[in-house]
């Protein structure tokens, strides 16, 4: 009975074994080879798989999602003959899990070695200004190569990043020096700018100033004139309503003669011709008002002109 005993739990291990090998479970966004004797049969997608146990054989498991993977710093040499170290990232996909298997040894180690030449080969043709101001347009070179070079691997590229461009100590320094200048530069000529336009408010706000200074005096003065000129014609025109005759004309006349001899500087005035008939009125008016009525002779006609009063 033992030896029966024994048989049968080996053939109920084998079955085991044999159903667990038969079922292949695949998970989702992956793939499985499958050979038989070697030799690929087909690719087994995400859900429940049969496949034949001890003749068809799990070669390669295969995740279908998208991988990212960083890559070291490479040193690069540019066209002005500087050595700048690159990192650089590579999102990729594989879309083909036979190609990804057979097509190629190792994808990963192929696409490195494929970003590393491609990357020595754009630099080349830049200086080092051009490398630090175009990364677009490297990124969008390597994918292109990377793309075309990874088509028959089964494996699409979807994205190059340049993680970081390291140019040598020396040149960082002086790149620091130049931006540290180049602000300084910018902040004097704000600084400038801002005075210059300072300046120019202040020149434009003096000017209006003066101009409405200038317009404020022209009124006033005119306004002045205009009130003179209203208080004459006043005066003329209350002159001529009261009718005055020769000898309040006359009296008015000898009044005036003193504010015309008034200050330091008159040191010569000339005496009008019309001063004889206003004296003359004058005296005919005063003789009229003494007694005995008799006409007084007639005064002697001043001289045209006085000498300098002292």
């Amino acid at each position: 009975m033992e030896p029966i005993i024994i048989v049968l739990i080996i053939l109920v291990v084998l079955v085991f074994v044999a159903l667990i090998k038969t079922i292949q479970v695949i998970p989702q966004a992956s793939a499985a080879i499958v050979e038989r004797f070697g030799r690929y049969t087909r690719t087994l997608n995400a859900g429940l798989n049969i496949v034949v146990p001890f003749i068809d054989s799990i070669r390669n498991r295969i995740d279908l999602r998208e991988q990212v993977v960083p890559f070291p710093p490479q040193p690069v040499i540019t066209q002005d003959n500087l050595v700048v170290n690159i990192d650089t990232v590579i999102y990729y996909q594989v879309t083909d899990a036979r190609a990804a298997t057979y097509e190629v040894a190792s994808y990963i180690q192929a696409i490195e070695q494929l970003t590393v030449t491609t990357l020595r080969n754009i630099i080349g043709g830049m200086d080092l200004e051009r490398t630090l101001t175009s990364r677009e347009e490297i990124n969008a070179a390597l994918r292109g190569v990377l793309d075309e070079a990874t088509g028959k691997w089964g494996i699409r590229v979807n994205r190059v990043e340049l993680k970081a461009i390291e140019p040598p100590t020396s040149i960082q320094d002086s790149m620091e020096k130049q931006m540290r200048a180049d602000r300084d530069k910018r902040a004097a000529i704000l600084q400038a700018e801002g005075v210059r336009q300072s300046e120019i408010l202040r020149a434009e706000g003096e000017k209006q100033s003066a101009i409405l200074r200038a317009e404020g005096e022209a009124k006033a003065a005119a306004l002045r004139a205009e009130g003179e000129a209203q208080a004459i014609r006043t005066v003329f025109e209350s002159i001529h309503a009261g009718d005055p005759d020769q000898k309040l004309l006359s009296y008015q006349y000898l009044q005036m003669l003193p504010k015309i001899a008034e200050g330091d500087a008159n040191k010569l005035w000339i005496v009008p011709s019309e001063i004889g008939d206003a004296l003359k009125g004058l005296g005919g008016a005063i003789n009229s008002f003494t007694p005995g009525g008799g006409a007084p002779a007639a005064p002697a006609a001043p001289p045209r002109q006085q000498p300098p009063i002292d």
